[in-house]
């Protein structure tokens, strides 16, 4: 695989009209399929949703299998149908103006839909073409530049290793300038360099003024890249917010405290901090932060009279919301206790 290095997209043009606020509106949104007479009242995928996506935004869309995201990004890409609701793509209406409103959109599905005999800058200059780009405006080397595919241009697309198709899907998607571009599991099958090549180019494209609307499975991707996040479970959006306000729901901290010296138990000043001894030498204490100040732990460290070689403080992640909205909203609860499991962090992949 190659290393090249993906380089950042140009600005956008200061001579294009006048922006939106929102890049993407929707609302009241419903899917049902299938439902009749004889079949029943089918299946609801999507549930009265309403979304609103800032112009500019790196915007992430979580949600375990089955959730509806799917769903929701083939409406967009006007390859579902929806049942009710209305959906704007760069203020343009996707019943009203669907040719505009596909124009403002550029959609990398999550599976490899390429021709193994097309070599990439073929495969570029026909999606162009779909899209009606004259042949003078088209930026095919300028694209695979970006992606870092250059020096294969001409090379077939069945001979790419799978982290180069998936770079290729995003350039076929930003041939016609959409201001909106979709990335359904962009870094799914990639090794870490190109994960990190791809996050940069994604940032990129967000600071030069492109909306990128991402689904991940990947909870650590979703927490570094994405300024707004929207979760949807069961076809409803259960939390949509910034990802620091996310963040902040879950009112829970953990302190991993070292000692110099085997414990023979929990210290009595540390028992109300719901202490758990981990080792002979390894405190963990659990706290809410809007509760209690992080120097009264301290006083009962000092209290206790522990010997502390070292401290950690273990902070509420992605994860964590995740896990207490969408089991809080399959029992009809929320309770942040339901998030308590602490996993491995790193490229956890959640199954849905």
């Amino acid at each position: 695989m190659s290393s090249t290095a993906i380089s950042r997209p140009d600005p956008v043009l200061a001579d294009t009209p006048p922006m939106p606020a929102n890049a993407v509106e929707i609302a009241g949104l419903n899917k049902v399929y299938g439902g009749g007479r004889k079949t029943g009242p089918g299946k609801r995928a999507l549930i009265d949703v309403n979304l609103e996506i800032p112009r500019g935004s790196l915007f992430g869309l979580l949600g375990p299998n089955g959730a509806g995201k799917s769903t929701l990004i083939n409406i967009m890409a006007q390859l579902v149908n929806k049942s009710s609701g209305t959906v704007r793509i760069w203020d343009a209406d996707l019943d009203r103006s669907p040719r505009a409103a596909a124009a403002a959109i550029g959609v990398v599905p999550q599976e490899l839909n390429i021709d193994p005999f097309f070599t990439p800058a073929e495969l570029l200059d026909l999606q162009a073409g779909l899209y009606g780009v004259p042949k003078r405006e088209r930026r095919t080397q300028e694209i695979l530049s970006a992606v870092g595919l250059a020096d294969r241009a001409t090379a077939y697309a069945r001979t790419l290793s799978g982290g180069m198709r998936r770079r290729l899907m995003v350039a076929k998607a930003m041939v016609h300038r959409p201001p909106v571009l979709v990335l359904d599991e962009p870094t799914a099958g990639v090794d870490i360099e190109l994960r990190q090549q791809l996050w940069e180019y994604v940032r990129g494209l967000a600071t030069a003024g492109t909306t990128v609307l991402l689904t991940t499975h990947y909870l650590e991707e979703a927490e570094q890249l994405c300024d707004r996040i929207a979760i949807i479970n069961h076809g409803q959006v259960i939390a949509c917010d910034t990802t620091s306000a996310l963040l902040r729901r879950l009112d829970r901290k953990e302190l991993v405290f070292l000692t110099a010296t085997d414990l023979p138990g929990i210290p009595a000043p540390l028992a109300r901090f719901d202490a758990e001894l981990q080792g002979p030498r390894r405190l963990l204490l659990r706290y809410q932060p809007s509760r209690t100040r992080i120097g009264e732990i301290l006083a009962a460290v000092q209290t206790a009279g522990l010997e502390v070689v070292d401290m950690t403080t273990l902070e509420t992640d992605l994860e964590d919301i995740f896990l207490q909205l969408t089991r809080g909203a399959h029992a009809g609860e929320s309770d942040p206790a339901m998030a308590a499991d602490r996993r491995p962090r790193v490229g956890h992949d959640i199954d849905g």
